[in-house]
């Protein structure tokens, strides 16, 4: 049986394996303009997991629906667990995890959560394209980037359009406004092979430097976060160096899309390939249509 993957837009993913389906995230309804698949959460009508990378709406918003309608248990940090907890999900069919746990999902699957870092969202206002240069920004203290997300928040309800700011008032109600939760990295294992998803551009790099995944998911947006501090340089070459670390076969693209406009851009991934061949010239990017099939692990021994 092939193991697959649909991208639904931003970093959510529907994994299929070994009988299995297994949401990476659950953002999927969008507001009115914005680029995805037309579907909403409540669409899902199959799951058998949702992993969560961290707790923003854009990541968490939706998994309380997929788990209302589905079989579904859902693994995700403390604080994601708190938010669906109120939003009506029974503790009983959630897992919180830290980092350092390993899951039997069933059917020769399982899953290893190793900590990770957000990126430096609040180093900026909106998203650039990823050959960009940002220099600058270090050693800000945590009062310092708070005060930063206030106003990036006060851009958001200001400088988008209506429909965006009653997608942010209905997705943040009863979500996260207490910051990303602790960002998560997951690697399955899968009898067809070894999957990498991580939704969000930063990392510990003594983590992934003992990770070597067949394929990974890594996010393409935002200024990329080096243990604890932003990059000096552009997306571009933070996702080369998160290449070098991991050293996949594959890579598949996500966070990429225009999802939230005013925000999001829609990403001109061909400086990110090209950044990638130049540090590993064997490694296969793919950038997923919307709902496309991967099949993954392809002539794989």
């Amino acid at each position: 049986m092939s193991s697959t993957l649909d991208w639904y837009g931003c970093s959510t993913f529907c994994y299929k394996t070994a009988g299995l389906s297994i949401f990476l995230d659950a953002y999927i309804d969008r507001p009115s303009g914005a680029d995805g698949t037309g579907l909403s959460a409540s669409d899902v009508q199959q799951a058998d997991w949702v992993l969560i990378g961290h707790s923003h709406f854009d990541h968490l918003y939706g998994a309380e629906e997929i788990i209302r309608n589905t079989n579904a248990k859902l693994i995700g940090s403390y604080e994601s667990v708190r938010v669906m907890e109120t939003a009506g999900v029974p503790i009983d069919r959630m897992i919180c995890v830290q980092g350092g746990e390993n899951i039997d999902l069933g059917n020769g699957v399982k899953v290893r959560v190793y900590p990770s870092q957000h990126s430096c969202v609040w180093s900026h206002l909106g998203m650039v394209q990823p050959d960009t240069q940002c220099i600058g920004d270090l050693g800000v203290t945590w009062q310092e980037q708070q005060a930063a997300m206030q106003s990036l928040n006060s851009y958001l309800v200001q400088e988008t359009s209506d429909a965006v700011r009653v997608h942010l008032a209905e997705s943040a109600s009863g979500h996260s406004k207490r910051g990303d939760g602790g960002a998560l990295v997951f690697l399955i294992e899968a009898p067809d092979g070894s999957l990498l998803f991580k939704d969000t551009s930063g990392h510990w790099s003594g983590v992934l430097e003992g990770l070597r995944p067949d394929v990974a998911i890594l996010a393409a947006a935002g200024r990329g976060n080096i243990d604890g501090e932003p990059i000096q340089g552009s997306l571009c070459e933070f996702l080369a160096k998160e290449v070098e670390h991991l050293q996949p076969s594959t890579v598949l693209l996500g966070h990429h899309d225009n999802w939230l406009p005013g925000f999001s851009v829609a990403t001109d991934t061909r400086p990110i390939v090209e950044s990638i061949r130049k540090v590993s010239p064997g490694t296969l990017v793919i950038e997923p249509g919307y709902l496309e099939s991967t099949e993954l692990f392809v002539g794989q021994a």
